[in-house]
């Protein structure tokens, strides 16, 4: 019996994408912090799909965590043919203002935990006949963000390390995607501590979670080294290529700006 694993599946777009997954009929393994909320999710992905829904209760962070994924798929015997590196989360903030130690916290989660699980689980995506990683960066990963500047940085991380692997593995059963969605409705502004007006904004241009999860994956499914979902962030995405890097900067400092 083969599952997808995926990794911050207790909210927002990596619960979206669960139920996704379900609904293809995937069997499904869930992984994230909250017990109660792993334990709910994999409740209602069983009565309403007819998959099986299994979860470990982790801090993804911690050094180890990635090793200890895995360990638990081998000792269950849970055949992964999908990843999803969702976990992750941004901080809002001046570099010089956060602390250090919330800093690196987020970076490890969004950079390390995602390679080192990819890593990991890599021996036993090769032995699949057909399987696919997907990663979950932003659009913010296309420039630079001010009062985001790490989180931008990581993502930016994400979408490169996804393009260089996909390569990498073009030869063998692995198939490497990475999505990148603009705002969504999701807890990501309450956990990068956004003020109320920053919210309000945000909320203005959000795509919701399920739609993002349905265009995820499909391209997943399909091949698609990039996934942008929404016309307006593929414009965007594609422009900033081409126009000089301060104005986009400029906008989003604007944008993000703590008021004095």
């Amino acid at each position: 019996m083969e599952y997808a694993l995926i990794t911050g599946a207790s909210k927002g777009i990596g619960k979206a994408i669960t139920h996704e997954l379900a609904k293809r009929k995937k069997n499904v393994l869930l992984v994230a912090r909250s017990e109660s909320l792993l334990k709910e999710l994999a409740e209602e992905i069983r009565k309403t799909y007819s998959v099986e829904a299994k979860f470990l209760a982790i801090d993804l962070s911690d050094t180890f965590a990635a090793h200890r994924v895995r360990q638990w798929c081998t000792d269950n015997n849970y055949v992964v043919n999908i990843l999803v590196n969702n976990a992750g989360y941004g901080l809002w903030g001046r570099f010089d203002t956060l602390t250090l130690e919330d800093q690196n916290n987020m970076l490890r989660l969004n950079m390390s935990t995602l390679v080192n699980l990819t890593y990991e689980m890599l021996p036993v995506l090769k032995s699949a006949q057909k399987s696919y990683i997907l990663n979950v960066a932003s659009t913010a990963a296309y420039q630079a963000v001010p009062m985001l500047s790490l989180y931008a940085a990581s993502k930016a991380f994400v979408l490169s390390f996804s393009r260089g692997l996909k390569i990498e593995l073009k030869k063998s059963t692995v198939s490497v995607s990475c999505i990148s969605p603009g705002p969504t409705t999701s807890d990501f502004v309450n956990r990068a501590r956004m003020t109320e007006p920053l919210q309000k904004k945000a909320e203005q241009f959000s795509m919701t979670a399920d739609k993002v999860a349905e265009i995820a994956i499909s391209g997943m499914l399909s091949g698609k080294a990039e996934i942008i979902p929404g016309v307006s962030n593929k414009v965007l995405a594609k422009v900033t290529s081409f126009i000089p890097k301060w104005l986009p900067e400029k906008i989003a400092e604007d944008l993000y700006k703590i008021k004095e």
